[in-house]
């Protein structure tokens, strides 16, 4: 995957598409914002709205295990990071990390069924999630 990239203004979209479908999973809490999600669990989303982006990097979603050392979770992650970085409060993404003190493991579902290990945690880094911004309401 060295240099290639598929960061594209349609990729953008789906980012956001699946941005949007996070809510909170329970009432009482809409004044903390969006919920974040972690970069694997975005590259899931991705995946599902669009499973050729991975197909064109030649990754797999990613995790622990996957015998590669790039993914999509971490492209995504990266690229996200770099808009964040360049474009600030002006670009719909905003981020976060998810520090892993005191944290043994983190799991998510396998779009193909099993598990994807989070392997940021076990190398002592910490996760990054991301979510869209709220947009400004106009009085």
């Amino acid at each position: 995957m060295s240099g290639m990239t598929v960061w594209t203004p349609q990729l953008e979209e789906t980012i956001r598409q699946a941005l949007d479908e996070v809510t909170p999973a329970e009432s009482g809490r809409e004044h903390l914002g969006r919920p974040f999600i972690t970069a694997y669990q975005l590259a899931i989303k991705v995946h599902r709205l669009d499973d050729q982006i991975a197909r064109t990097l030649r990754v797999e979603i990613g995790g622990e295990g996957i015998g590669q050392y790039n993914s999509l979770a971490q492209y995504l992650a990266r690229q996200l990071s770099r808009q964040i970085k360049d474009r600030g409060t002006a670009y719909p993404v905003e981020g976060a990390q998810l520090s892993s003190a005191h944290t043994r493991s983190m799991t998510f579902r396998h779009p193909a069924g099993g598990e994807i290990a989070n392997s940021n945690i076990s190398a002592g880094y910490d996760t990054l999630m991301f979510r869209l911004r709220d947009q400004p309401t106009s009085a």
